[in-house]
């Protein structure tokens, strides 16, 4: 990729949140760290006091004087990493509920946990919610970047990527070091991060895969119950999130079991070790990590648009498996997600198989890496570069 003067990529959730705005006295944006949250806020709120509580005077000062901090920097005003002062939730539920106009604060945070529970105990009702995921591929490529599938799966989804002079590997490394060394430690308690760090390795080993906690316990040396502490701790900071099997209306042995992703896939590359697209290419598991990159695209469709994901797989004890599931209403929309250039019907014959179970099944598409085949008799296919623009239309 050709380096470019960095800019700011125009983001799909930015009509979401000026809606946000509109209806709140607070939007609260939440996401993975380097997502984009800072620049985004800026940009659509640039009149608004800008406030960050990563700085350790500044948030020393408003956990202090929290009421004084507020008069310092009255409204409207951005509080970026709100979670690192929860004194100041309780202030600023008094102000909104006196002065009761919307659009009065943003705020911005990335440990979900923390951050979810002061906003249930604060801002109940006061406070629209988004979240940001990194750029989708359609983001980059309304900005005028393309790549080829190894290429995208390795270098990931970053906004600090875009101007092509940062290293992919150096970010991602800087990246993991950060969240072990630093935001675990404040989840968590680790005497010795080895075996957290170990766990997160295998993960990325595990991608679109079923979650067994008993096998992992095993190779990591720690047990099942602080593994599933471990696997809430990484989906609620963004490092993984889940996906759970759909099984309305099956009269019939089902998988129960979730399936695992990364949220941003080119972490999981360099875990994996993969540092060139050839060596993507080349790698067992290609297939996963395509499927980590599509599913997670979907992800980012639904968040962007400000919709509940809705996103589901289906695997049954006989081996028949959908690899996702989007449920827009009362359409139940059947996707296989394989890395694949050339389309052929073996690709879809799990959708084909799936469609005499379902009766609400509709627009039944593989997902792939060659040029779009429209259908309506049989299943569609399409590109991964696509999957935005098809998310969207299903809303």
């Amino acid at each position: 990729m050709t380096a470019i003067k960095r800019q700011l990529i125009p983001r799909e959730i930015e009509p979401h949140l000026l809606h946000l705005s509109k209806m709140y006295p607070i939007v609260t944006v939440t996401g993975p760290r380097q997502s984009g949250k800072t620049t985004l806020v800026r940009k659509l709120f640039p009149d608004f006091d800008y406030v960050n509580l990563e700085i350790p005077d500044v948030r020393e000062e408003a956990q202090n004087d929290p009421r004084g901090f507020l008069l310092r920097h009255p409204a409207p005003a951005i509080f970026d990493e709100i979670q690192r002062t929860p004194p100041l939730l309780s202030y600023l539920q008094a102000i909104v509920d006196e002065v009761g106009n919307n659009s009065m604060y943003v705020l911005t945070g990335s440990h979900q946990p923390e951050l979810q529970a002061l906003l249930t105990q604060s801002l109940a009702g006061r406070t629209g919610i988004a979240e940001l995921l990194p750029l989708s591929i359609s983001e980059w490529q309304a900005a005028g970047i393309t790549k080829e599938r190894d290429q995208w799966i390795l270098d990931g989804f970053m906004p600090r990527l875009v101007d092509g002079i940062l290293d992919p590997t150096q970010l991602y490394r800087d990246y993991f070091r950060t969240y072990v060394e630093r935001d675990a430690r404040q989840l968590i308690n680790l005497r010795n991060i080895r075996p957290f760090e170990t766990f997160i390795r295998l993960l990325a080993g595990r991608v679109g895969q079923l979650i067994n906690l008993s096998s992992l316990a095993g190779d990591v040396g720690v047990s099942a119950v602080t593994l599933r502490e471990w696997l809430g701790v990484l989906e609620a900071s963004y490092i993984i999130w889940t996906i759970q099997p759909y099984f309305k209306n099956f009269g019939k042995r089902l998988i129960k079991s979730p399936k695992i992703y990364f949220t941003e896939t080119g972490l999981a590359a360099y875990l994996l070790g993969l540092r060139t697209p050839e060596q993507v290419g080349r790698d067992p598991l290609l297939g996963n990590l395509f499927e980590n990159m599509v599913a997670t695209e979907a992800l980012k469709a639904n968040l962007n648009a400000g919709k509940d994901p809705d996103l589901y797989f289906f695997r049954d004890s006989q081996g028949l498996e959908v690899d996702l599931l989007l449920v827009c209403g009362r359409k139940l929309i059947p996707i296989e997600i394989k890395a694949a250039h050339t389309p052929h019907q073996d690709l879809s014959r799990g959708l084909q198989r799936f469609a005499t179970l379902a009766q609400e099944t509709q627009h039944p598409t593989v997902i792939y890496a060659g040029r779009n085949i429209p259908s309506q008799a049989t299943p569609s296919f399409l590109n991964f570069t696509e999957t935005t623009r098809f998310i969207s239309n299903c809303h």
